[in-house]
């Protein structure tokens, strides 16, 4: 049996699971369980796009100057031919 990466990380057992999840039908009741469901995924999403977009920026952002070192490094390897 698999155990979500995240219940491991907090080193819980089966029974500690089981009453997390009836403490939170209690408080929150079964219907409002989805919304919150949906909510947290919404901003899981929201976090993810997020983090893409800045290594989209980071990643173009640093093309340039990639471009620029390695026209550097080719003209240095055609001055050190010419010696």
């Amino acid at each position: 049996m698999s155990l979500h990466p995240f219940i491991l990380f907090l080193n819980l057992g089966g029974g500690e699971v089981v009453v997390i999840l009836f403490v939170i039908i209690l408080l929150f009741g079964g219907k409002g369980i989805p919304g919150i469901a949906r909510t947290l995924g919404k901003g899981i999403r929201e976090f993810k796009d997020a983090s893409n977009s800045i290594q989209r920026d980071i990643r173009e952002s640093t093309g340039s100057l990639t471009e620029q070192v390695n026209e550097h490094i080719q003209e240095v390897k055609k001055e050190i031919e010419k010696e």
